[in-house]
């Protein structure tokens, strides 16, 4: 633990809020990009730690959350072949498409399986030859490499049975998405720590380049959190604009080039529909039509899916950073983590799962149970 308590030192913690309270002398606005770091600021109150001209607002950076409905309606009716074991993390069972979600599938008969890593779905296919093993392969830029290699080590090894499911969605395209919207409130990025570890910065830079606003790379520990937003801070007030990495124990400007090599080699990148949040240009993966035998989305004729979304959710204004969970009237109400309208309440990630777990839900003051 020694190494995560260094990281966690109230003394320190409260030495860098009264830093940020001495550089401050105007309200602003900043988006933290990753649904970790959404989870660590509820968490450690690090929102209500800070002085109230600083206004934390929670993007679009938990996978789970943003997987378009389409796509998990698409995995459902996959995974409902009775050909067909369909893998996935234990996060995606519980999201909910338009018509129930991949435990009640389970519960009904479907083939629907737990993995901790897309090779132990490789390993299924080869213990399985007669039946085809989908892989549910969700995730930012910080899961392909995993991914892909998979991809790659079914390919090399001929096993035909194994296909993935891809729906990787991009970190910068989804800033540029935010920044370019009329209703944009947003005034620097917080950015996402291990999606840097694999990408590095440089697409950062062309960000800021372009749109003139700061973007610090910051890690997901209490320390990182508020080093990260004094060093935001320190920028707003100066009128600069740069990339600063927080995260150096972790992060360097190029990443994994072992990492990006692997992903480049089996995807490549398209336009792909964020869930709550619409279309976004070249902001996702697809498996490259080298590797189609393995591509689920090639070799499953699924009909045309008629997607419903629950009303009264409003995760698509959380995820771009409008609107807080507890100002959805459903919050910690008809929605809840054992009954969630929405992809935000699911996930571990989700900012909406994350105020329950907290107990935004209760009155302030009252502690969750």
């Amino acid at each position: 633990m020694k190494y995560l308590d260094e990281f966690r030192d109230a003394e320190l913690a409260k030495s860098l809020v009264r830093a940020i309270e001495r550089t401050l002398t105007r309200p602003w606005v900043i988006m933290e990009i990753c649904g970790g770091q959404t989870h660590s600021i509820v968490r450690y109150g690090i929102d209500r730690l800070l002085p109230k001209e600083i206004e934390l607002v929670h993007g679009p950076g938990c996978p789970v959350c943003v997987t378009a409905l389409e796509t998990i309606d698409r995995a459902h009716a996959i995974a409902s072949r009775p050909d067909v074991i369909f893998t996935s993390f234990g996060d995606m069972l519980r999201v909910p498409g338009s018509h129930g979600d991949l435990l009640a599938l389970k519960a009904k008969g479907a083939d629907v399986r737990v993995v901790y890593s897309p090779m132990d779905s490789l390993r299924l296919a080869k213990e399985n030859p007669d039946r085809t093993v989908v892989f549910f392969g969700i995730g930012f830029e910080t899961t392909a490499p995993a991914n892909a290699m998979a991809v790659l080590q079914a390919k090399r090894g001929g096993v035909k049975n194994f296909a993935m499911l891809a729906s990787h969605v991009l970190c910068p395209p989804s800033i540029a998405w935010i920044l370019q919207a009329r209703e944009n409130r947003v005034q620097a990025f917080l950015g996402p720590g291990h999606v840097c570890t694999v990408t590095g910065f440089r697409a950062y830079e062309a960000l800021v380049d372009r749109y003139r606003v700061p973007i610090v790379i910051s890690g997901f520990e209490p320390l990182d959190l508020l080093q990260g937003i004094l060093l935001t801070v320190r920028q707003l007030e100066e009128g600069r604009a740069e990339v600063e990495n927080e995260y150096r124990r972790l992060v360097t400007r190029d990443g994994s080039r072992a990492a990006r090599a692997v992903v480049n080699e089996v995807f490549e990148t398209v336009d792909r529909k964020w869930r709550g949040v619409g279309f976004i240009p070249k902001s996702g993966y697809r498996i490259r039509h080298e590797f189609a035998e393995h591509d689920a989305d090639r070799i499953f004729e699924v009909e045309d899916i008629a997607t419903l979304e629950p009303p009264a959710c409003i995760s698509g204004l959380v995820l771009r950073g409008l609107e807080k969970p507890s100002d959805c009237a459903a919050f910690g109400k008809t929605c809840t983590p054992q009954n969630p309208l929405g992809a935000t309440m699911v996930s571990g990630e989700g900012a909406c799962a994350a105020y329950y777990t907290y107990g935004r839900h209760l009155p302030e003051g009252a502690l969750a149970s």
